[in-house]
């Protein structure tokens, strides 16, 4: 029996290439398409401080909201990256699903809106992606049309080793740590560890802004490339930055500091070639965390696991 689904690359490859110039466009409009179910999440959910409430997760077969709270049941939203199709299942026992494939932006808008009122679900959001240059509203978007069922499926099987990673890596602190979760309007895998000190205000900063860095933190992903960055790669970064933590040290060899994003890269393309990339993940992780952490004063003997 083959091991992979038509059109999926292989299993037994956990860390499969994925060159931005192959998959720009694919990655443009899955990454509208992920806001749009996001900010239906956003719309319902109860909020949670840093928005946590509207991020998704990384499942067995793709992408998920986790359970929607609406009327007196629950729903969910899964982008199903194996059989390419988006399903909304509801505490009902009702299913609704339609297939991943091209399509623009506004007709998978419009599409899914009307699978959610055909499940009795109503809920208006805001049309208007965020984080990304020239945004076009989700129901005008005619740009945004492609999707490579080969390259969506390779990027979630990065994001299955990477999920496993950042767990792995989160075990060790026990102050306030976010789940590991994927963001829809950076389009990253990440999590975050706090100090538990409150951040100074960042003056001029947007509300969204203003929240998700209330407090001091430091964040650790992936992110598939972008915006002057030429590639996927695992990124590390202190906020507030403090004195000094540009200088550091990284282990292992291949990371580097980026002064315009102020954050510590590791590229995807180094990580997939290692005897380990585990191994050269975690030293990342640990690498950048230790530095930001001790530079900034945090308190790691009352944060962290002995």
């Amino acid at each position: 029996m083959s091991n992979s689904h038509p059109g999926s690359t292989r299993i037994d490859d956990p860390w499969p290439a994925l060159p931005l110039a192959g998959w720009k466009d694919t990655y443009a409009t899955l990454h509208m398409y992920t806001q749009i179910v996001g900010k239906v999440r956003l719309a319902l959910a109860p909020r949670i401080n840093h928005w946590w409430e509207s991020t998704l997760y990384v499942d067995a077969r793709g992408l998920t909201t986790s359970a929607i709270p609406y009327g007196n049941g629950i729903f969910e939203i899964h982008f199903d990256f194996v059989e390419h199709r988006v399903v909304i299942r509801t505490s009902e026992g009702k299913i609704w699903a339609m297939p991943l494939k091209p399509k623009a932006v506004a007709d998978f808008h419009a599409d899914l809106m009307k699978g959610l009122g055909s499940l009795g679900i109503d809920v208006s959001i805001w049309r208007m992606p965020v984080e990304v240059p020239d945004p076009i509203p989700f129901d005008s978007d005619r740009r945004h049309a492609s999707y490579d069922p080969e390259q969506a499926n390779r990027f979630w099987r990065i994001l299955l080793g990477v999920d496993t990673i950042l767990k792995e890596f989160r075990v060790r602190f026990i102050g306030k740590c976010s789940p590991v979760h994927f963001f829809w309007g950076s389009f990253d895998l990440a999590v975050s560890r706090f100090s538990g000190r409150r951040a100074p205000e960042r003056v001029g900063a947007d509300a969204i802004t203003r929240e998700a860095y209330s407090h001091e933190v430091i964040s650790a992903g992936f992110w598939p490339g972008g915006g002057g960055v030429d590639g996927a790669a695992f990124y590390s970064y202190t906020a507030p930055e403090p004195a000094g933590l540009s200088a550091t040290t990284l282990r292992p060899g291949g990371g580097f500091y980026d002064p315009q994003l102020k954050e510590f890269l590791l590229m995807y393309e180094h990580v997939r070639h290692a005897a380990s990339p585990r191994d050269v993940i975690l030293d990342f992780l640990h690498t950048t965390y230790a530095a930001g952490a001790d530079l900034a004063g945090w308190d790691r003997a009352a944060l962290e696991r002995a």
